[in-house]
């Protein structure tokens, strides 16, 4: 059965390409066959930083994310990442519906799981309320509590939203503060998270020791938590 992981959140600046980087680093040291799709036009996180397993899917027409079913029915081992720009729902919305991509999905053994990441603030619980309203219980979800993008989610938790998603069946995962000097750096030299870890030269990823030490830390925690999740 082929997963198709959909990192979405509608919003700009949640971590959208964050989580999918992450994700595609977790795929690669698990040594789980995946390709990647980029649909971001200015700034392709998976393109950028993992060349090698991403093509771009700009939204732009009706068809633009065919590729990214015909990918997975012709190799159903492999897992397909979707890393989709901000305000890009409802295009996507309406290829799920012109075509009854959910239906497609279940006739060929295709599970479409949902990232919703999320920042603490309101305008998240609103998106993921809309998303909810219009495919809860029908596409798997996964919240994304971006802990980078602040680390109280009281509105999230007086809202009830995340109590309508787990009793749909979403799970839930934290991803944890690294600095965002450290985040910067990495993202100055256009390092792979395996290069911020594993590379001893300074000047490739503008990380000393203990800095390379955080970064490790940091996405062991996140491998922990996405380890608990059906990929």
């Amino acid at each position: 059965m082929s997963h198709i992981h959909f990192i979405g959140g509608e919003k700009g600046g949640v971590g959208k390409s964050l989580v999918a980087r992450l994700l595609a680093q977790h795929f690669i040291d698990q040594g789980m066959p995946f390709l990647g799709f980029d649909t971001d036009k200015s700034h392709g996180a998976l393109l950028r930083f993992y060349a090698d397993f991403a093509s771009p899917a700009v939204l732009d027409q009706h068809d633009s994310l065919d590729p990214i079913i015909e990918q997975a029915v012709e190799d159903p081992q492999r897992r397909i990442l979707v890393d989709l720009a901000a305000q890009t729902q409802p295009a996507l919305a309406r290829w799920l519906d012109d075509a009854d991509v959910l239906g497609l999905a279940g006739e060929h053994g295709l599970t479409l799981t949902w990232w919703h990441v999320m920042d603490a603030g309101r305008d998240s619980v609103d998106l993921l309320r809309q998303w909810l309203d219009q495919f809860g219980g029908r596409i798997k979800l996964v919240l994304v509590l971006n802990e980078i993008r602040g680390d109280r989610f009281d509105i999230l938790e007086a809202s009830g939203e995340r109590e309508r998603a787990e009793a749909l069946g979403a799970s839930v995962m934290t991803l944890r503060h690294l600095p965002d000097t450290t985040m910067q750096k990495i993202d100055r030299h256009s390092a792979s998270f395996w290069a911020a870890v594993n590379h001893p030269d300074r000047a490739a990823t503008g990380l000393g020791l203990l800095e390379r030490q955080r970064v490790k830390v940091w996405l062991q925690r996140a491998h922990a938590e996405m380890a608990r999740l059906p990929l």
